[in-house]
C-alpha cells in the first residue's frame, strides 16, 4: 500500500516535454548556423572530437533527474505495517445510475456529477462506517467491495461516467439485487442502501426486489437528482455536445425526474427519500440518519506506520546530476579505441 503527499508537484514532469523541445529547436539552430560557416565535412575535421550522441545523452540524464525531483517532492510513502483495527459503524452501498438520461443537464453540471458530488460529500463525512459502490444501467456491476479505504471509494466515483455501461436503461432491480450480495453476514451490522437515480426505471420488477432487500435486512433510501421539468439528454464527440437524443419519431428525449418511483421505492424499503438538488441538505440528511443508527463493531484491516520514500529519488537525481557534469560533450578517447565499428578501417579506404 502507497501514499502520495503532495499529488500536486507532478505537474513539474509537464517541465519534460518542454525540455524537448528547447532541445531539438537548438539543435535546429545550430545545424542551420553551422551550415552558414563550413559544411558538414569540413566541420567534423575541424572538430573531430566533437560528439553529436554525447549532448543527447546528457538532456536525457537532466530530464531523469528532474523527473526524480519530481516525484521526490511528490513524497511517496509506502505503508510496512499491516494492523487489525476494531470499528464500529455501519455498511452503506451506494447504488449510482449511470444511464444516458444522467447526463441531462437540468441540474448542474450534469445529473451525474451532481450524484457523484453528493457521494463524495457524504464519504468525507463518515469516519467509521464501511462503504461499497454499485452503478448499474441496463445492468448492475460492482465497482467497490465492502471497505474502509474512502480514498478508494472516490477515485472509483471519479471513473464513473454514462459510457461505462453497454447495455442502456435503468434497472433498478438489479442495483439492488446486487446490493445484497455485498454485506458481510458474519458482522450482523446494519445495512443501508442509498439509491442515487433519476428515478427512470425501465423495468416493473424494483418493488419486488425491494421487499427481498427488507427481509434481508437492508434498510433502502432514494436520493432522487433532476427537475420534475426535465431535459435533453445530450449527445457529445469529443466532449462536445454534438446532439440530442430523439425518439422513433425524431422528436428530442426530455428526461424527467420521476419523485414518485423513487418515493415508493424508499417507503417500501423501511427509509426515505430525498430530493438532491441541495448538496448540503443531502448530506447532512444521510449523516443524521447513519448518527441514529445501532453501530456494530467489526474488525478491517488496514496499512500503518507509512514510511518516507522521497531520499531515494533525491539520491537518485543527485547522482545524475553529478554524472551530467561529468559527462562532456566529446567523444570518449577509450571508446574511439575500441573501434567497435570499424570506423578507422573505413576512413583508410576513404583515403585509398
Amino acid at each position: 500500500m502507497y501514499q502520495l503527499d503532495e499529488k500536486i508537484y507532478f505537474y513539474v514532469l509537464t517541465l519534460l516535454p518542454v525540455l524537448l523541445l528547447l532541445f531539438l529547436a537548438f539543435k535546429f539552430w545550430q545545424k542551420r548556423a553551422q551550415k552558414q560557416f563550413a559544411d558538414a565535412d569540413l566541420l567534423d575535421r575541424l572538430s573531430p572530437n566533437r560528439s553529436t550522441f554525447k549532448s543527447a545523452l546528457k538532456l536525457i540524464v537532466v530530464m531523469l533527474a528532474l523527473a526524480s525531483l519530481a516525484i521526490a517532492l511528490v513524497n511517496p510513502k509506502i505503508g510496512t505495517k499491516l494492523e487489525t483495527v476494531k470499528r464500529e459503524g455501519v455498511d452503506v452501498v451506494f447504488a449510482i445510475d449511470v444511464s444516458k438520461s444522467m447526463a441531462a443537464e437540468d441540474i448542474a453540471p450534469n445529473r451525474l456529477e451532481k450524484a457523484k458530488r453528493i457521494v463524495s460529500e457524504i464519504i468525507n463525512n463518515l469516519a467509521s462506517d464501511r462503504i461499497g459502490i454499485i452503478a448499474y444501467a441496463g445492468q448492475a456491476f460492482p465497482q467497490l467491495p465492502i471497505t474502509t479505504d474512502y480514498s478508494a471509494g472516490k477515485m472509483f466515483l471519479q471513473s464513473m461516467n454514462t459510457d461505462m455501461m453497454s447495455s442502456q436503461g435503468t434497472a433498478i432491480n438489479e442495483a439492488i439485487d446486487l446490493a445484497t450480495t455485498y454485506y458481510d453476514d458474519q458482522d450482523q451490522t446494519n445495512r443501508v442502501l442509498f439509491l442515487i437515480s433519476d428515478g427512470e426505471d425501465h423495468s416493473d420488477m424494483a418493488i419486488e426486489s425491494v421487499e427481498k432487500a427488507k427481509d434481508e435486512g437492508i434498510k433502502i433510501f432514494t436520493i432522487g437528482v433532476g427537475t420534475a421539468k426535465g431535459g435533453p439528454i445530450p449527445l457529445r464527440i469529443n466532449g462536445i455536445i454534438d446532439s440530442y437524443k430523439k425518439d422513433q419519431n425524431g422528436e428530442v428525449v426530455i428526461t424527467q425526474l420521476d419523485e414518485n418511483m423513487l418515493s415508493s421505492i424508499a417507503s417500501e424499503g423501511g427509509g426515505e427519500y430525498i430530493n438532491g438538488s441541495n448538496t448540503e441538505e443531502v448530506v447532512d440528511f444521510v449523516t443524521d440518519t447513519l448518527n441514529t443508527m445501532e453501530k456494530t463493531e467489526f474488525e478491517s484491516k488496514q496499512y500503518a506506520d507509512f514510511k518516507d520514500q522521497f531520499q531515494w529519488f533525491v539520491a537518485i537525481a543527485i547522482a545524475l546530476l553529478f554524472l551530467d557534469i561529468f559527462l562532456l560533450e566529446r567523444k570518449t578517447v577509450w571508446i574511439q579505441r575500441l573501434n567497435l565499428f570499424n570506423e578507422k578501417a573505413k576512413g583508410g579506404e576513404d583515403e585509398n
